[in-house]
């Protein structure tokens, strides 16, 4: 009886955890062909931990790494290629699986390399071309299709990059995006919650998520008060907003949000509660790239606060627009949407560029197809 093969994944961001989710299950359906093997670096522990909970993902081996801001972005990607190469030594997979365009994906890709193991890259070829935007994601994802021997290209687009770059082009694959299959799997029609519960059934919501570094502080205060204009100058409005739990983020809310009782500040929900209620909401307002990725699929248009996106499908296709951190332009394209009913229809009818849901299953039929003609 052929022995199953060894693939390991490397999670250590809440994000890397629901996107590799789908594939880590499909390969649990097929034991006799695959045994997933889940290393986690406990960088962002309390959101991490919920994730993997919530998704039934037991790892086998926890380095518990240090933070990012413990040393820097260096000595945290010393330290995770010290650990890895540590568990690749004691685990000896077949092939080693990365997604996106963190410090862990780039430290696993560097450990495959060295040891000579295949590496598959999910969520290949993303790209602003700019290495300082957003930094230092876009040089970490660039530096990791240099060394990947499989291609899983979200999108066409991304697909169209990696050939312009010269990658093979027999290695590289239009899959869709995982984080689709993340909602369709998720998404309950019967879903409940005591925030939601509460809230009228004409009350319209605007989820707001604010997580990237560069968007603490000036901006980020400037982004909470726009939004509390808005919900003040909007009586049908609501606004729900999920905060990593910091002692500096808390206040920021709390300086700007005190007093105004249509603004709901609420610890970070798991990914079931944080989909479901994305989908009753009216709008989302983010700098999160995997909201960009995940709102298509609930058809719920998406207010971008970066200045620029690795996703440009989700601006051409129509269902985000980029609006930065400035006051007047989240104002201008708020109020368009709340009260321009054709631009709201043409936002959240747009097609989903992402796929339809199913990436899982044909990124685990062409690791099958490679190892076994490898």
């Amino acid at each position: 009886m052929p022995v199953p093969f060894k693939i390991m994944f490397f999670l250590g961001t809440r994000a890397e955890a629901i996107k590799l989710a789908p594939i880590i299950s499909a390969m649990r359906r097929h034991p006799e062909k695959f045994q997933p093997v889940i290393i986690v670096s406990s960088t962002h522990s309390a959101l991490l931990q919920q994730a993997l909970k919530y998704l039934d993902l037991q790892p086998d081996f926890d380095l518990q790494a240090p933070s990012m801001n413990q040393g820097g972005d260096l000595e945290a990607l010393g330290n995770m290629m010290h650990n890895f190469n540590n568990v690749i030594n004691a685990a000896q997979p077949d092939m080693m699986v990365v997604i996106g365009d963190t410090t862990i994906t780039l430290a696993g890709s560097l450990c495959a390399f060295y040891h000579h193991l295949p590496l598959a890259h999910v969520e290949a070829g993303l790209r602003t071309y700019d290495k300082e935007h957003p930094f230092p994601d876009e040089m970490q994802r660039q530096l990791t299709d240099v060394l990947a021997d499989l291609y899983f290209a979200p999108t066409q687009h991304a697909a169209h990059n990696l050939l312009q770059e010269h990658h093979p082009s027999d290695r590289i694959f239009v899959t869709g995006n995982t984080v689709v299959d993340s909602v369709r799997l998720n998404l309950r029609d019967d879903f409940h919650s005591k925030l939601l519960d509460q809230l009228p059934d004409d009350q319209r919501i605007i989820l707001l998520t604010m997580q990237r570094a560069e968007n603490r502080g000036d901006a980020m205060n400037r982004v909470f008060r726009t939004m509390r204009d808005i919900v003040e100058t909007n009586p049908d409005v609501a606004l729900i907003c999920p905060l990593y739990p910091s002692d500096d983020v808390m206040t920021q809310a709390d300086q700007v949000f005190t007093g105004c009782d249509r603004v709901h500040v609420v610890q970070p929900m798991n990914l079931g509660e944080y989909l479901n209620t994305a989908a009753r909401s009216y709008m989302l307002v983010t700098d999160s790239a995997g909201v960009v990725e995940e709102a298509p699929a609930m058809h719920k248009p998406v207010l971008l606060l970066r200045d620029k996106t690795e996703r440009p499908e989700a601006l051409i296709a129509g269902f985000a627009k980029i609006v930065g951190t400035d006051p007047t332009t989240i104002q201008q394209a708020a109020f368009e949407l709340l009260h321009n009913k054709r631009t709201y229809k043409k936002m959240s009818s747009a097609p989903n560029p992402f796929g339809e849901g199913y990436a899982a299953d044909k990124i685990i039929n062409l690791i099958l197809n490679y190892l076994q003609n490898k």
